[in-house]
């Protein structure tokens, strides 16, 4: 419990995730260049139109660099109560799927499958939703269908992190890139001890996170129903 403790501390201290700090850095670089170099020809050729045109054009550049910035915030999180038995959201979205599906590569049986669509507006850090170990992490090549689509959870690239829980549990997280999405960064490793309110991993632009539960476990949300990473209890475990 110590040790946990002092790893949520260190995700206090978390303002922008460290998956964008360079991206955010050479971008304002970039955007300021640009400006800079446009402002001295506009100026050049017509000092009025330079006053005229390069607020419009810098206001731009400021419009794109915030949207960066919002779309690698990171909220300092961390959940409140006792997390025995309970499976947290992996990330913020919306609920695109609750049903028992079939997981053939696994499992080979039916499972609760819960799955969260991730948009370009969301928070895109994932957080473990469980506490346990990592059984495995594996990494999977393929291709960018829209992430709302059923076929994307296996035909997409995407990264599955096996989790057995404290009294014995098998969880499956599955990471999928969307058809923006280009890049999954997952932090997990083989046999590393994980919990609730750390960081799973990272997933740029549009995206999806599946998570494979027992059947026996019971949903606690319903489709379409928003939900906040680290906070929105989805299902119950038995």
């Amino acid at each position: 419990m110590g040790e946990k403790i002092q790893r949520i501390k260190k995700l206090k201290k978390i303002r922008i995730h460290r998956e964008g700090t360079s991206e955010l850095l050479y971008s304002a670089i970039a955007i300021f260049v640009v400006c800079t170099v446009l402002w001295y020809g506009l100026y050049a050729l017509s000092p009025i139109t330079s006053h005229v045109v390069m607020p419009f054009i810098c206001g731009i550049g400021i419009f794109i660099w915030l949207s960066m910035l919002n779309f690698y915030r990171c909220p300092i999180r961390y959940f409140n109560g006792d997390t025995e038995k309970l499976v947290v959201a992996p990330a913020d979205g919306k609920i695109v799927v609750v049903e028992d599906a079939d997981e053939h590569v696994y499992f080979h049986d039916k499972r609760l499958m819960i799955s969260i669509f991730m948009s370009p507006l969301n928070v895109h850090a994932n957080w473990f939703p469980v506490d346990g170990k990592v059984k495995f992490v594996k990494h999977f090549d393929g291709n960018y269908h829209k992430a709302w689509l059923p076929k994307a959870s296996e035909e997409n690239e995407h990264a599955d992190i096996m989790i057995e829980t404290p009294d014995g549990q098998d969880i499956l997280v599955r990471q999928i890139a969307g058809a923006m999405a280009r890049r999954i960064v997952t932090y997990a490793k083989d046999g590393e001890e994980c919990y609730i309110d750390e960081h799973l991993g990272f997933i740029k632009l549009g995206s999806r996170v599946d998570v494979y539960l027992p059947l026996t476990a019971r949903a606690c949300v319903t489709m379409n129903q928003p939900t906040t990473g680290d906070q929105t209890v989805i299902a119950k475990l038995a």
